[in-house]
């Protein structure tokens, strides 16, 4: 069995809802530890908020601290869906329409078309990339899990 690596995250339960659980998640020093730190979402800025799927969720109430953990490699794939494969296809796109001698402006709709395209691609099958990314939590109590 291969050795995974999790990228943990300390935060605050907001609100707990028929089987979810939203915690506010602080950007701290220890993302400097994590891999993909430097283009993880959490890292931009101090504060977010996750929605976390949680069977248990009646056990948490708003104010608890919690550990939002996510395998590592999850948070890789996000980074390409999220950043690499748009900025790709924009830049596929682009150098196509370009080598085809279109005008500037038909370049640029067919990129801003091309993004819609991804996106909308990306809402319809919105449950499927849901079922890959799981997030988990851990109680804490004084600052230890």
């Amino acid at each position: 069995m291969e050795n995974q690596r999790i990228a943990s995250h300390p935060g605050i339960v907001t609100a707990v809802d028929k089987g979810r659980v939203s915690v506010r998640i602080e950007a701290v020093s220890a993302c400097a530890s994590c891999a993909a730190h430097a283009r993880c979402g959490f890292a931009e800025s101090k504060e977010k908020t996750v929605e976390v799927p949680a069977a248990d969720a009646q056990r948490y109430a708003p104010g608890d601290s919690v550990t939002v953990h996510i395998d590592e490699n999850r948070g890789l794939l996000a980074v390409w869906l999220a950043y690499i494969l748009p900025a790709l296809l924009i830049l596929a796109v682009i150098a196509l329409f370009s080598i085809l001698h279109f005008p500037e402006w038909a370049v640029v709709l067919a990129a801003f078309a091309a993004l819609g395209l991804y996106i909308l691609f990306l809402y319809f099958r919105r449950r499927h990339v849901e079922s890959r990314f799981t997030l988990t939590l851990t109680p804490t109590v004084n600052g230890k899990q």
